[in-house]
């Protein structure tokens, strides 16, 4: 699937690439409710269903991202209650074999998330993934999410990179649309973000199962 004397560079998604989606979509789907309808006085249905609304309205926006929006937002400790849960943080299979292998080949790695801050050094507190990878660049840091199409553009100001010799892997549709507008050559999907769901549309891109199915051969 991929030629790897044809990449320089591989930039990898967080939350449901290298790590299961099943963290974040329990925590805002069930956690978050739980404590917010605590908090208020509502069945865990109503406060679902105050939420939802809430939540679409900041989809697809830095906000979404958010720790810090979504304490002022909710008037809880987003932080806080992710720490609650963070024993079902968790690495996807072959994850750490994959960076190391990319490494002893030279072709370097950068983790580009929309993940607020907070949360990045929670889960590389508890993972130690950045011991693997060699950069991290967090969405937050440009003031604009990686669906967002002049992300790449003001990415590429203060880490050129050659859009032809970089592989993006990105469970997210939106972003890999956004990548490829922008001219990386070579896009990659997650089947499973989380591993407790069904299968993810990964539309035009061609997706993988796990990283098992394009690990390098060993240096």
């Amino acid at each position: 699937m991929i030629n790897w004397n044809l990449i320089d560079l591989v930039l990898l998604d967080m939350d449901g690439t290298l790590l299961d989606l099943h963290f974040d979509n329990h925590f805002w789907q069930e956690h978050v409710p739980k404590r917010f309808g605590e908090k208020n006085g509502l069945t865990l249905a109503t406060a679902k269903s105050q939420l939802s609304v809430k939540y679409r309205k900041a989809e697809g926006s830095l906000d979404w991202y958010c720790v810090d929006y979504w304490s002022r937002e909710l008037e809880l400790d987003i932080a806080a209650l992710k720490a609650e849960i963070n024993h079902l943080i968790r690495i996807h299979p072959n994850v750490i074999k994959f960076l190391d292998r990319l490494r002893s080949h030279q072709i370097k790695t950068v983790l580009v998330t929309n993940a607020h801050q907070k949360s990045l050094a929670l889960k590389m507190n508890k993972t130690r993934l950045a011991g693997h990878i060699d950069k991290i660049t967090c969405a937050h840091d440009f003031g604009m999410a990686k669906e967002t199409t002049g992300f790449w553009q003001i990415y590429q100001q203060s880490n050129p990179f050659n859009p032809a010799r970089t592989l993006l892997i990105d469970d997210s549709l939106p972003v890999l649309k956004t990548a490829q507008e922008y001219g990386i050559a070579y896009l990659l999907g997650i089947q499973r973000p989380d591993s407790k769901a069904e299968i993810k549309n990964s539309g035009e891109f061609k997706a993988i199962k796990g990283f098992h199915e394009i690990m390098p051969e060993p240096a």
